[in-house]
């Protein structure tokens, strides 16, 4: 009676929790710009000045200057992702206006220090003191003053340029400004004439270390040369998403159908399974917040196939030990265990193959590897273990040791 409650139960709560789940969940899946439409544009950095070079620094926070600019402008969840030594790929769905988006995400960062000094009435900060160029590359950096508070020590090229405005705007603020953005505005407490200063306010360290990034992004101007775009309508990426999941419906329950004709009990679970598959999949791109596109989609189905060829190599073994004349707890037990080797492996050096397409990979080949990798992960745990464990659930309760249950006929068992 134990062991029919806890089948019942499992299969009972899994059932409705999918039925209860599964609407919200499509509906908050990150669709990509192939499936929403939108486009992507691919650009290589190079630096504004000569003698400059582009550092991997460089290009994350250019990579992070670009985000906070298309958040900005109010696109619908831009990606932006540094690829190699120095491209940085863009992808922003949901716009109207490609030509100002291109042209606003282009310019380099402008960071400026800015005074009140010789503002008319109702100005604030007109005044540019510093530019970007003006401070030496990443000597910006984040240190603790006497009570332990962050602050951030920056350098200048010119000493005495910093020596005369320091003078001059004593006791004033002089403000920090990236692409017309006032960040902070510190007050200009001594004469510097070391090149030197210190950054003081009431920051914390994530404020402090924003603001350092920020001076060393300035003090490294890229200059971003667009090398590659694509534009997908959004007719045709939700053209392309009806299709791929029509085909992917289609192929899912001829695979069901398949397995339940030819395994009979086992297939049943095993289809159970298969649902589960695909509903924690769901589950893991939601809570992590990825981005579906169509090689997601491709690997999304791949790794269904590759879970029911699990099953297939199980419930074979477990059918052929039945053969044999075994009994049917017997043959589930060492099917089961002479499968588990097999399915392991497989997995396990596709999983190989799938780390190195994402560790070399960009852009689509990273994300068909990452699906591929957590399709492989989720189906161990379910289409391996799960299944098993229902199956060996009913056996134990006497509900599937008849060989009809495994599609098994009685001529063709072989006496021991």
């Amino acid at each position: 009676m134990k062991r029919i409650i806890s089948f019942v139960g499992t299969v009972l709560v899994i059932t409705i929790l999918m039925a209860v789940t599964t609407p919200g969940l499509l509906k908050d899946v990150r669709l990509g710009l192939d499936l929403k439409g939108g486009f992507e544009i691919l650009y290589e950095a190079e630096p504004l000045m000569e003698g400059q070079q582009v550092t991997k620094e460089a290009l994350q926070e250019t990579a992070k200057s670009l985000q906070k600019r298309a958040d900005a402008m109010g696109t619908s969840e831009p990606e932006v992702t540094p690829e190699g030594a120095n491209r940085i790929r863009l992808k922003v769905a949901g716009v109207t206006d490609e030509a100002e988006v291109r042209k606003t995400m282009k310019e380099p960062a402008n960071l400026t220090f800015r005074s009140n000094d010789g503002c008319k009435e109702g100005e604030e900060f007109c005044k540019i003191e510093l530019r970007g160029d003006d401070f030496v590359e990443n000597g910006a950096s984040v240190a603790y003053d006497q009570l332990n508070q962050p602050m951030i020590d920056i350098k200048v090229k010119d000493k005495g340029k910093f020596a005369e405005i320091t003078e001059r705007l004593l006791g004033q603020e002089l403000a920090i400004f990236m692409d017309d953005q006032l960040l902070s505005a510190p007050t200009v407490r001594a004469v510097l004439t070391d090149g030197t200063a210190q950054i003081t306010g009431n920051y914390s360290l994530d404020e402090a270390k924003q603001i350092r990034d920020t001076i060393n992004l300035g003090a490294l101007p890229l200059k971003l040369v667009e090398k590659y775009s694509q534009s997908v309508g959004a007719t045709l990426g939700m053209q392309s998403l009806t299709k791929t999941l029509q085909a992917g419906l289609i192929a899912s329950v001829a695979i069901l159908l398949f397995m339940i004709i030819r395994y009979r009990v086992p297939g049943l679970l095993a289809s159970f399974a298969l649902i589960l598959h695909t509903w924690l999949l769901i589950l893991i791109f939601v809570w992590a917040d990825f981005t579906l596109t169509l090689p997601g989609i491709a690997a999304f189905i791949l790794g269904i196939g590759m879970a029911v060829d699990a099953n297939i190599i199980t419930y074979e073994r477990i059918r052929e030990e039945i053969k044999t004349g075994k009994s049917v707890p017997s043959a589930v037990k060492s099917g089961g265990k002479s499968s588990l080797r097999a399915i392991m492996d497989s997995n396990l050096t596709t999983i190989l193959v799938a780390a190195v397409m994402f560790g070399f990979g960009t852009g689509a080949v990273k994300g068909f590897a990452l699906v591929l990798i957590l399709e492989i992960i989720v189906s161990i745990a379910t289409n391996v273990y799960f299944s098993r464990f229902l199956l060996n659930l009913l056996v134990n309760i006497g509900w599937a040791r008849k060989p009809s249950h495994y599609g098994v006929k009685e001529r063709d068992i072989r006496e021991l």
